[in-house]
């Protein structure tokens, strides 16, 4: 990786552009998580992904995981569910619990506090949103992510109780396909987003679709 490439001047861009990411996706190694930072990187489809550590570690990965708005699919047994509102469904009430609680995978996990504490920022300055599943005043679960223009690039989702997490990508999408936003970034494909319709496109497909979708003008999540 080229640091005397002239994207790495810019602090609040360190990363290569995405055509010369590695094989993995790996566009770029240290910078800071401030919040210019992070509204460019999702802007140019690269997006933060580190251990704890780790030096912060950019990503733009081929090919890229999305959802399309028309062809998203709630499973049968799902949608029968959600139909009896086993849920309170909340917008931006909980976001530091939600990605707090995010974290907490016995597995471990690469939601640092560091990065908890940059999203939490970004929350607070209006970029970040979530959106929860409530079983009385248990926070039962939720997702959030990082809206940009008529991006939103979906970052992470828990359960704590059956379906909460599904619940919430769900409601998400209906969300999202009503104000209007073109494009809803999963990053990387998993057996759980898959079931809902979830596929990958090329790289260089997804960054001409983003460019065209963070330039869409009076957006708002809330």
């Amino acid at each position: 990786m080229d640091r005397t490439h002239p994207d790495w001047i810019d602090e609040t861009r360190p990363w290569m552009p995405p055509e010369h990411a590695t094989p993995e996706g790996i566009v770029g190694v240290g910078g800071a998580l401030r919040p210019e930072t992070l509204l460019n990187a999702y802007s140019s489809g690269i997006f933060p992904w580190f251990n704890e550590g780790d030096p912060i570690i950019w990503w733009s990965p081929d090919p890229r995981c999305i959802v399309e708005f028309d062809s998203f699919h709630t499973p049968k047994r799902l949608a029968a569910t959600i139909r009896k509102n086993p849920f309170r469904i909340s917008v931006n009430e909980a976001f530091p619990e939600v990605i707090a609680a995010c974290g907490e995978r016995e597995e471990g996990t690469w939601l640092t506090d560091t990065m908890i504490a940059a999203y939490v920022e970004l929350h607070r300055l209006g970029h970040a949103h979530s959106l929860e599943c409530w079983a009385g005043d248990e926070l039962a679960g939720g997702i959030y992510g990082v809206a940009v223009g008529g991006l939103f690039a979906g970052e992470s989702m828990f359960f704590r109780r059956t379906d909460a997490s599904k619940i919430a990508l769900v409601k998400l999408v209906e969300r999202l396909k009503e104000r209007g936003y073109e494009l809803f970034d999963l990053q990387i494909i998993n057996d759980h987003t898959s079931q809902f319709g979830a596929l990958e496109i090329p790289r260089s497909e997804y960054l001409e679709r983003v460019k065209n979708a963070v330039a869409k003008p009076g957006m708002s999540f809330v």
